[in-house]
């Protein structure tokens, strides 16, 4: 009996050493495919950085120069809509107005038109044949910058952050029904609007900077570069935080809550150098925050690829009404300090706040949902990110 026993026990614990072996190997296994996940990646995105991330930001930059020459002309007394004022064409701005005003009987704004849509259009054009219409497509710079086994793990990298698995009907007009009875596609929506609206700024940027009566015109021209210069720092250092966080709604909403400071100190005093400041600090609020709801959006909204596509469409098309009802904001009565403006801007900075934590927590009983799923059925769940 004692025997029995003895035997029995070894073989229970032969057994559970055989599990522990086995639950040892297969951890190994894993460990063993997400470090070579980890240098496959690594390498795939230091190839898009070096390669397609600079024909991006051309086109993004040119594109934006060609629609910011409006609001800079505005300053030659040239009148017209306006749109957006930026780091570069600021200083751009300023070189053709104080080296090309008068050269072939051209006015500067006029040089202005001519030299920064020509960029633009080349840059565009140059896009078509570099930038590859999908990560497995071979076209554009895909038929030779990528090979075979890389652009499958571009595939398998997207499907790998898709929160639930594509549906078998992928046409176009299955993702749009998908994107339009989402209701957080509307959620996004309304935050990105609120936030170009807060961005409205940019429509008089150099408008406000004129009023503060530092110099002539290219020294006011000059002077809307810096609080775009630090922006763009501030954005990558946020954009990177959040991708190494794997973490979105705060690193929007702190950036904006960042700007209505910079609001209230232009409402509450007139003390130019304060003011200067407090455009730092609503430049780089708005300006870290918009790049990310896209982010996010498209994170988020990607069941398809045909519906985020749809998605992110919807979110970018009808969030532009902010653009088209922020200039109202800027009477010419309101001028210099734009008062009226401050204030609808600070107020639609906390309407971007609360329709962010809306989403984050949205988004977070969604993922408490997501785990109890996978532990009820044993598999792994993506989460969205929030």
């Amino acid at each position: 009996m004692a025997e029995k026993m003895i035997t029995g026990s070894a073989e229970r614990v032969s057994t559970q050493d055989k599990t522990d072996i086995l639950q040892n190997e297969h951890i190994k296994f894993n460990q063993n495919i997400d470090d070579d996940w980890r240098v496959k990646e690594k390498k795939l995105v230091r190839k898009l950085d070096m390669t397609l991330m600079p024909v991006v930001w051309v086109l993004y930059l040119f594109n934006y120069l060609d629609r910011n020459n409006i609001a800079q002309a505005r300053l030659n007394s040239f009148e017209g809509d306006l749109v957006l004022a930026t780091a570069f064409s600021g200083l751009v701005a300023a070189g053709i107005f104080a080296g090309l005003d008068g050269t072939a009987g051209l006015a500067g704004w006029r040089w202005l038109f001519i030299i920064e849509s020509a960029a633009s259009f080349v840059a565009a054009i140059a896009a078509m044949f570099i930038l590859p219409d999908y990560p497995e497509s071979k076209t554009g710079s895909g038929r030779w910058l990528f090979t075979e086994s890389e652009r499958q793990f571009a595939v398998e990298r997207i499907a790998r952050d898709r929160v639930s698995t594509p549906e078998n009907d992928r046409s176009v007009f299955h993702g749009l029904k998908l994107a339009v009875v989402d209701y957080r596609t509307w959620i996004f929506v309304l935050l990105l609007c609120a936030n170009h609206t807060a961005y409205g700024f940019n429509n008089y940027f150099p408008t406000i900077m004129k009023a503060f009566n530092l110099g002539n015109t290219t020294l006011t021209l000059i002077l809307t570069s810096p609080p775009y210069l630090v922006g763009a720092i501030i954005s990558f250092l946020v954009a990177f935080s959040s991708d190494r966080n794997n973490e979105r709604g705060f690193h929007i909403a702190v950036p904006i809550a960042v700007a209505v400071v910079g609001f209230v100190i232009s409402v509450s005093t007139l003390n130019v150098p304060a003011r200067y400041f407090g455009s730092f600090l609503y430049t780089s609020g708005c300006f870290s925050a918009n790049a990310m709801v896209y982010s996010w959006a498209a994170s988020t909204l990607n069941q398809t690829s045909e519906k985020r596509a749809c998605a992110t469409s919807i979110v970018n098309l009808l969030s532009q009404f902010g653009n088209v009802w922020s200039p109202y904001f800027f009477p010419k009565a309101d001028g210099p300090r734009y008062l009226m403006a401050m204030l609808l801007m600070m107020g639609f900075s906390f309407l971007s706040i609360v329709c962010c934590m809306v989403m984050k927590c949205d988004l977070k009983r969604a993922n408490h949902r997501l785990k109890a799923k996978g532990e009820e059925e044993g598999k792994d769940v993506v989460l969205f990110a929030l």
